[in-house]
């Protein structure tokens, strides 16, 4: 005879996940970074390039932020940025496939649920086409988490990954020269 589970989840990844971000949240609120700041300052424009990966996260994404105005007083702002872009675009591609690879099911059965068709249903269709994009630029060139961004774009457009990596780049390196500016 078998036995049904009465504890399935509809979304097990999206679960995981969230209890992962739960996870990491707690081991960040609970540790001391300024370590991580000595040693991104002493290995110079690689800690350009470090921060930009921490950029793309977002429970780092705020000490990136702070790494990234210390930095903007003892680097070259261009080359700080450009760093710190590829490091954000490292990132980012490795959330970008790890969506599309690991989500693409959990993605699709999501996308039929009936509160997120009748969203999509009173939209105009030249708005449809283009909303999911725009939003996932903007959560992208924001300081918000890029996983945000990047899941909408991996998971809702079918943006190619060339595509995504321009985008990603620019994007990022626009919000961290903007702080490197703000912070110089």
């Amino acid at each position: 005879m078998k036995t049904k589970n009465k504890f399935k989840f509809k979304y097990p990844r999206f679960l995981n996940l969230i209890l992962i971000y739960i996870l990491v949240y707690i081991i960040f609120t609970k540790t001391n970074i300024f370590p991580i700041e000595t040693f991104l300052s002493k290995i110079g424009y690689f800690g350009s390039f470090f921060s930009g990966i921490f950029y793309a996260y977002g429970f780092t994404a705020g000490p990136a932020t702070a790494f990234f105005a210390l930095l903007a007083k003892e680097q070259n702002i261009l080359l700080c940025g450009l760093l710190g872009g590829l490091g954000s675009l490292v990132g980012d591609a490795l959330i970008f496939r790890f969506i599309r690879t690991s989500f693409g099911k959990e993605i699709k059965y999501l996308s039929n649920e009936k509160i997120i068709l009748a969203f999509v249903k009173i939209l105009p269709r030249w708005l449809k086409k283009h909303l999911a994009i725009i939003i996932g630029m903007i959560l992208i060139a924001s300081p918000l988490p890029d996983e945000l961004g990047v899941s909408v774009l991996a998971g809702v457009t079918k943006i190619s990954p060339k595509k995504f990596a321009i985008l990603s780049y620019s994007l990022n390196t626009a919000g961290i020269f903007i702080i490197l500016l703000l912070a110089s």
